[in-house]
């Protein structure tokens, strides 16, 4: 009995130790912050992207909440290139951002108010033209009283 349960113990505990140390090998790092104005005030709706020859897809996006926080998570170790865009304000770009193994890394970002773009669009139908057939219209007006008959020949 006793030789039958040495045999099922050593290959447990293999797997256990296998179990616990591919954990903390896959552990993966995040990068979190806060974005706001020039006046202090939380900016939603950021669009935060975050480049990296490290990643798989090459960019992963997320969007600020509605209290101006995000979070990259499940992001691999190595230089990441940070971009914050939203319509109406400046693009900010952070370059070198090292992010290590198994870190949460913290980068806030104040965005400056950009130059107001306004675009017109005007539709409508342009007359057609007959290139087919010529023809020429004439206006004729009559100013005096007396009766003018034409005839058409």
């Amino acid at each position: 009995m006793l030789r039958r349960l040495l045999r099922i113990v050593p290959p447990v505990v293999v797997f256990a130790c296998v179990m616990f140390s591919a954990g903390s090998a896959w552990a993966q790092a995040s990068i979190v912050g806060l974005v706001k104005d020039e006046s202090g005030a939380v900016l939603p709706g950021v669009t935060v992207e975050a480049a990296s020859p490290v990643l798989i897809e090459g960019v992963k996006a997320v969007a600020t909440d509605d209290q101006g926080r995000y979070r990259i998570e499940a992001l691999r170790p190595g230089p990441y290139k940070l971009t914050f865009s939203l319509s109406g304000f400046t693009s900010l770009t952070r370059t070198g951002v090292d992010v290590p193994s198994d870190t949460v890394v913290t980068v806030n970002a104040d965005m400056k108010v950009g130059a107001l773009q306004e675009s017109v669009t005007v539709s409508g139908e342009s007359p057609q033209v007959d290139v087919m057939q010529a023809s020429r219209t004439q206006v004729l007006r009559v100013t005096s009283s007396t009766a003018c008959q034409f005839h058409a020949t």
